[in-house]
């Protein structure tokens, strides 16, 4: 078995932090061309003559007015969003707390709180450091990963809200100046969330090495409370995130449009500005800790493989490290994939939107697959052994490569399939939209079978995926996979927040009362978003179910249980109970946006009713209260099925054993990714059809 790698200790050392500091400084290079856009009404001076002068409208007309709305609306989404987020971010912080001191107790009193050394669990001949401080160091990794999945989604709607309205103005000059600004602010938002995550990782990585030293089987258990931090507060995120923008959504659009007949984002609609706070609570934030979440327990779930591997056995650092290295070549893959659209070829028409994110897809994984195989290839020795339940499997690099190749591929595959289901350029949501001539009990038929259509070939591809990469590579090749598929997050993230600050730049160009050519370029720019939100979901959703597969790995595992026998009735009757959780997961979920849209429909429908001259445009609607009721429905509401996820594997643990709950985490996994894809997709094309049938 050959050892060596090609890479050095001390190169893997410098590599991974130089990309992620690459990445931190490309992000703050795209935020810095974002800001070149002014919002202020103040003409250019001599000395900044290069900067083009946004009051200047195509048809020649100097509006100050313009500019000033356009200031004044970011101003309301930007508060309302981080009003939100603080808000949500104090209850969660104290969950963190409590889920934090329930970490250290159970870990800690494994071993009765010993702060002796122990027989290593898997190398019985090594011995291990004391179950206490492994408990502190899992309690303070739990912790490190909760604050980045917090800082990655605030800082991405930070972002988001900055760029909304320069998105709007810039819309003026051309549907590809808005466009650029869009994607760029994306890319900052997608670039930091890459770095940052990774360079928290290694930093921790490195802190704890200096107690733990050759005891990498305890270090790298210790640093899964960071993927388990960072998928926590992703829950809470996605969860209070998607009830405000739901409710605020459903509340803004059934009144005005509907009921009131007038435009969406029309500024007398007192929901408007809620329903705008919500694209960047819910899809920006939400997504942007999701997508870390995700990636964050991929990288744990590998290492802590690759610890009781050979990589580990040998304290081969460089080896050990290739998930990290994975992500490092990512950030630079992307930043080369991202020029392409920004600067390479620039985007001049309608129709070039959907083309260019669908290449920014191609070219990131096309550069993504050299870039695997060339970190395969240095970093890994050209054989190795990885734990396979109890015995070490003998793989070679090549077969490495090709786990997270697939995934990789599998990623795209998703993408594509995404795209074609929810896009109203193909035949499914022309469906849809052409379903609604005979009214919407039609429409709902056709939208709920487009979804459960749109499952089949993302399944297959993961099914696949985790086929080849477990005969490989057992578990640790089921992790990479994921890793793979999340190894272009830069860009995933990029073309995903790019929709939402489009939907902003829309609603905002509708208030500040800018021309209807101007509305239908960011129209053309939102529709392209819907889809690529879809395709956003698609990525996070894939990797979700692999990466939970390998935890479910790790878990048979360190549980000692040789087989998991479905016709064992514990086990049985886990994988029934275990398909049920999503549902009423969902249905918790349902309900909480179903009663925050009433009393957001109700308090439209009243300000409309009882405040002289709103329909007029004489009078300006009360949008404070709109921003509360989503606020506090969203807080109220988020906990319960918060609960449900985080107690639900305690409570059956400990009450029914690890037969009973390897049943429930198998059944919850399987149930869970295909009603995920559906409602995604679903949703999706039911937005683009009602974008298609107003063009």
């Amino acid at each position: 078995m050959v050892t060596s790698t090609i890479l050095s200790d001390l190169g893997t050392e410098i590599l991974i932090p130089a990309c992620a500091l690459v990445g931190i400084l490309f992000s703050l290079l795209q935020w810095f061309l974002v800001s070149k856009v002014s919002l202020s009404l103040d003409k250019p001076d001599a000395k900044h003559a290069f900067t083009e002068s946004l009051i200047e409208e195509e048809e020649g007309v100097n509006d100050h007015n313009v500019v000033q709305k356009c200031a004044e609306i970011q101003n309301a989404i930007s508060e309302g969003a981080t009003s939100f987020l603080f808000t949500e971010y104090q209850y969660v912080g104290i969950f963190m707390i409590a889920f934090a001191v329930l970490i250290f107790v159970f870990l800690g009193s494994v071993e009765g709180f010993s702060t002796s050394y122990q027989q290593c669990t898997y190398d019985t001949t090594k011995m291990c450091k004391p179950a206490l401080f492994t408990a502190v160091f899992s309690t303070v990794s739990f912790i490190l990963g909760a604050i980045t999945s917090v800082i990655s989604g605030f800082l991405g709607m930070k972002i988001a809200t900055y760029a909304n309205a320069r998105t709007t103005l810039e819309a003026r000059k051309g549907v590809g100046k808005a466009f650029i600004v869009a994607f760029r602010s994306g890319a900052v938002m997608g670039f930091l969330l890459a770095a940052n995550g990774l360079l928290v990782l290694y930093i921790t990585i490195n802190v704890f090495k200096i107690y733990y030293g050759d005891d990498w089987e305890g270090l790298f258990e210790a640093i899964t409370g960071y993927g388990l931090g960072g998928s926590s507060m992703a829950l809470f995120g996605r969860v209070g995130g998607g009830i405000y923008t739901k409710a605020a959504d459903v509340g803004a659009d059934l009144v005005g449009k509907v009921e009131r007949n007038i435009p969406e984002d029309d500024p007398r609609n007192p929901a408007v500005i809620a329903d705008n706070v919500g694209d960047n609570v819910g899809d920006i934030a939400g997504m942007g800790s999701d997508l870390f979440g995700s990636y964050a327990e991929s990288s744990c779930a590998a290492l802590v493989v690759a610890s009781i591997s050979s990589f580990g056995n040998n304290h081969d650092f460089t080896a050990m490290m290739y998930p990290l290295l994975i992500s490092s070549v990512g950030i630079l893959v992307c930043l080369i994939t991202t020029l392409f659209a920004t600067d390479i070829f620039e985007v001049k028409t309608v129709k070039e939107i959907e083309p260019s994110l669908k290449n920014q897809l191609i070219i990131s994984t096309v550069l993504m697959t050299i870039g695997i195989a060339l970190v395969s290839w240095i970093a890994l020795p050209y054989s190795f052994t990885i734990f396979n339940f109890g015995v070490q499997k003998e793989v070679e690099n090549w077969q490495l490569f090709l786990c997270v190749g697939v995934g990789l591929w599998a990623g795209l595959i998703i993408g594509f399939v995404t795209e074609y289901y929810t896009s109203n350029a193909y035949s499914p949501v022309k469906d849809v939209a052409d379903s609604c001539r005979t009214g919407a009990a039609t429409n709902v038929i056709f939208g709920l079978a487009l979804g459960y259509k749109s499952v089949i070939i993302p399944i297959f591809a993961i099914a696949i995926s985790i086929f080849v990469s477990f005969s490989f590579a057992a578990m640790y090749g089921i992790a990479v996979a994921a890793l793979g598929m999340l190894s272009t997050i830069a860009t995933g993230l990029a073309i995903d927040a790019y929709g939402p600050i489009s939907d902003n730049a829309g609603g905002i160009a509708e208030m500040a009362g800018m021309s209807h050519r101007i509305r239908e370029r960011t129209d053309a720019l939102d529709a392209a978003g819907n889809t690529t939100a879809a395709i956003g979901k698609g990525f996070a959703i894939g990797s979700a179910a692999l990466v939970s597969l390998a935890l479910f790995g790790a878990f048979v595992s360190r549980a000692e249980i040789t087989t998991v026998d479905v016709l064992t009735p514990k086990v049985f009757i886990g994988l029934l109970v275990g398909a049920m959780l999503p549902y009423w997961f969902s249905a918790m979920t349902m309900k909480s946006v179903g009663k925050a849209a009433l009393s957001m429909v109700e308090e439209v429908r009243r300000q409309f009713n009882t405040i002289p001259g709103l329909m007029e445009g004489t009078a300006k609607p009360d949008y404070a209260t709109c921003v509360k009721i989503s606020t506090d429905a969203s807080i109220k509401e988020m906990i319960p099925p918060g609960a449900l996820v985080m107690l639900t594997p305690l409570i059956v643990g400990i009450f029914f054993g690890v037969e009973t709950l390897s049943g429930v985490l198998a059944g919850s996994l399987v149930s869970g990714v295909q009603i995920a894809i559906s409602a995604s997709n679903t949703g999706g094309a039911w937005d683009n059809a009602k974008k298609y049938i107003e063009v």
